[in-house]
């Protein structure tokens, strides 16, 4: 997934000839989409009940959906419940090598992001994607968390929805990460999933600080959807935020 600061990806290079990680375009077609969908949706609800809330705000058009990562089961729930249009995320590099996950990633038109790196070619491709009509999925952290709570959030996906004039449709998930650990003890697990109302961001470019400034007030809106034990470095500022409606209500309230 996408790590990388925005200021390094300002100049991109075209997306010629020298490409040599992405053949292109870099989507997955309907038709690829619907053989991965109902398997992996069977898949999921033999191992899990799920609770899925506000699919129906996802917006007709291209946008930059953005969502907290637990496991990989994150990436397959969003597949089996998502709907079925063209779409692209970013892949690790790292996992091409990998005779079945990468054969799948790259026949599903993931985008090959080499991590560490400065990657303008991959957020060229995805920029292209995106203006032509792609749903860009993304993990906002940019890694998967190990604790269960938000970390901090990276500022590519801002960056993406800035520059491209797309929405962003901010989504929580939880659940997943308890899915091994429960099939060990043959037990079905509870996944959660809620989307968020979609929301625009100021277009054109912008600075590094506006960009960290946008991507706090997605991480926020996340937040707002987990469970507290899952809010991470995000709980103590929802606790304030919390406060301070508590406190504005009471002032409602007296007047």
């Amino acid at each position: 997934m996408l790590k990388h600061t925005v200021p390094s990806f300002r100049e991109s290079p075209s997306s010629g000839g020298s490409n040599t990680l992405n053949r292109l375009p870099r989507h997955t077609t309907p038709r690829k989409q619907r053989l991965a969908k109902y398997p992996l949706l069977l898949l999921l609800k033999t191992v899990a009940r799920i609770d899925a809330q506000g699919l129906d705000k996802l917006p007709e058009g291209p946008f930059v959906y953005v969502m907290n990562h637990l496991s990989s089961f994150d990436t397959l729930t969003g597949i089996a419940l998502g709907p079925i249009r063209q779409a692209t995320a970013f892949a690790a590099v790292e996992h091409r090598s990998d005779p079945i996950a990468g054969w799948i990633l790259d026949q599903l038109g993931m985008i090959w992001v080499r991590r560490g790196e400065a990657d303008r070619e991959a957020i060229k491709i995805a920029l292209d994607e995106i203006k032509s009509g792609t749903l860009m999925a993304m993990a906002i952290e940019g890694t998967r968390s190990r604790t269960g709570g938000l970390q901090p959030g990276k500022t590519g996906a801002a960056f993406l929805a800035s520059r491209a004039h797309v929405p962003m449709v901010p989504a929580a998930i939880w659940g997943t990460e308890k899915i091994i650990p429960n099939l060990k003890r043959l037990r079905r697990s509870e996944v959660h999933l809620r989307v968020g109302e979609p929301f625009h961001l100021p277009e054109g470019r912008v600075n590094t600080e506006q960009l960290e400034e946008f991507t706090d007030q997605v991480m926020l809106k996340i937040a707002a959807m987990l469970p507290p034990e899952y809010r991470g470095v995000y709980r103590g500022r929802m606790r304030m935020r919390q406060a301070a409606r508590r406190f504005a209500d009471t002032g409602k309230d007296e007047g």
